[in-house]
């Protein structure tokens, strides 16, 4: 969603859905300013064994924001809220683990979270590298995009 679409994200959900107690109060327990980090959220769906999609979807049902993508991609105090910037060089072992996990030419970020451990390296050149070939990541885990 956009930032037009602030306070709206519920709507992204069909009417009558409810969040889990569980997960609404992990969320509620760590939104600062209305905003849920995206580090945060992983925690939470470790720590109560849920998907990170579950926890995105309690965050969008109390119209909290999904903050400081761990990709870069969004979230930041920076131009456009991105962080990213295209490496100069994809190492080939790299760029052929993200293009052998596109789905429908984009990277899904659980892929790309997924390389990044595989190949023992921070999320953020996994990013980084997509960028440099001009790929998209998306969807989010968390269902922010």
């Amino acid at each position: 969603m956009t930032r037009a679409d602030k306070g709206r994200y519920a709507a992204k959900h069909a009417a009558g859905t409810m969040p889990d107690e569980n997960t609404t109060a992990a969320v509620k327990a760590r939104t600062e300013a209305g905003k849920l980090a995206c580090a945060a959220a992983e925690r939470i769906g470790a720590e109560l064994g849920v998907p990170m999609g579950d926890v995105g979807r309690t965050a969008d049902l109390l119209e909290i924001r999904i903050d400081r993508c761990q990709l870069g991609l969004f979230g930041y105090d920076a131009p456009g809220g991105r962080i990213i910037r295209p490496d100069d060089v994809a190492a080939p072992e790299l760029e052929k683990a993200i293009r052998s996990h596109l789905v429908d030419g984009r990277l899904p970020c659980a892929a790309a979270w997924e390389i990044a451990t595989a190949l023992k390296i921070p999320r953020l050149k996994v990013s980084s590298a997509a960028e440099l070939l001009k790929i998209k990541v998306k969807p989010c885990q968390l269902g922010a995009f």
